[in-house]
């Protein structure tokens, strides 16, 4: 029969259709084309056709804006938020409205176009997320910046405009609703227990097993108990840690490589379909909360969402989570392409 089930932190219901349930090897065969050719102006020697970057780890004597880079943040073209003044908007007791003021920046993950996250190689793979945490520190250190949002879309049906490989940044002067949302749930329960909710969740997840995909001594990589989406898969440390400024080198290493293999699961068994990759993490100042707990959600875009989803506010989920993990837990994804072996220059960062 259908389950409906409540996610703890934000009390969110989600329907779990098991009368119209899909096996995990029934979306497996909506695999995307590439288009490939044309112009691309992220690709490595189109440097001068984006704006000049703010960031990039490069080979050492290299100039900015040139060829040479290996991961490289630029400002978006078309901003959803910029940094440029603007004269404060009025506000009244019905309408209210703020300055768009924030920045929005583009990780330009590698200067190939047609490398993935599942097929770089793990010392390519940590360095992009290095660059996340260093954008990350530095625009929430902004004036009147308040959250930074970073997130990936791989595919079009996720929401990239562009094939080659990047993420992306949006600082805002609020906190967003749905880290609202978590933020209240989570000291909810904070105050009435005395401990981070995030931390029994993963404390219930490994004694129950069934939802876990895959761990490391920092990292656990599970699908949620009310997943909204099939496949639906959160990586999440160990240790309590609110703010992502927070983890270190060695845990940032060992966070990549968790994000690889569960990227590698999902593209290998599900025919590399769409997906959303969100950090969620405590706003800015906010770092030391005992309740807040940072963590990584990996959406695969394998259903629509349609009225029911839109109008009433309930996800409506096809694939137990219990299922999913069991797939993605016990076959084997697919392996990846062999890259060439990293330069040494990943071991030297430059950033300007």
């Amino acid at each position: 029969m259908p389950e409906l089930r409540q996610e703890p932190i934000t009390k969110k219901w989600v329907i779990i259709a098991t009368e119209r349930s899909k096996r995990p090897s029934d979306f497996a065969a909506k695999q995307q084309e590439r288009r490939g050719g044309g112009f691309c102006p992220f690709c490595g020697g189109n440097e001068g056709k984006t704006p000049p970057e703010v960031m990039a780890y490069r080979e050492k004597g290299t100039k900015p804006n040139t060829p040479g880079w290996w991961v490289r943040v630029v400002p978006n073209l078309y901003p959803a938020l910029t940094k440029t003044e603007a004269q404060n908007s009025e506000e009244n007791n019905f309408y209210q409205t703020k300055p768009g003021l924030g920045a929005h920046e583009v990780l330009i993950e590698s200067p190939e176009h047609n490398s993935t996250l599942e097929n770089h190689s793990p010392e390519h793979v940590n360095e992009i997320f290095f660059a996340w945490r260093d954008r990350y520190k530095a625009l929430s250190k902004a004036p009147g910046i308040r959250y930074v949002q970073i997130f990936k879309n791989e595919g079009s049906i996720a929401g990239a405009s562009l094939e080659h490989p990047h993420s992306q940044l949006i600082a805002t002067p609020l906190i967003p609703p749905v880290i609202d949302e978590e933020l209240k749930g989570a000291r909810d329960y904070y105050q009435q227990h005395g401990k981070c909710i995030y931390c029994e969740i993963i404390e219930r997840e490994l004694k129950a097993g069934a939802r876990l995909v895959a761990s490391n001594y920092d990292f656990l990589a599970f699908c949620p108990f009310a997943s909204r989406f099939p496949f639906e898969t959160w990586i999440i440390p160990r240790e309590h840690q609110a703010g992502f400024d927070l983890v270190n080198d060695d845990q940032l290493q060992s966070m990549s490589g968790l994000v690889q293999e569960v990227a590698q699961k999902v593209s290998g068994l599900l025919n590399y379909p769409p997906y959303n990759m969100i950090l969620h993490s405590a706003p800015a100042g906010h770092s030391d909360s005992a309740y807040y707990h940072w963590h990584l959600e990996i959406l695969p875009r394998l259903t629509i969402v349609a009225g029911f989803e839109l109008g009433a506010g309930i996800m409506i989920n096809p694939t137990p989570p219990e299922s999913a993990a069991k797939y993605l837990r016990e076959e084997n994804a697919k392996s990846a392409s062999e890259n060439e072996p990293e330069k040494e220059r990943l071991a030297w960062r430059q950033i300007h």
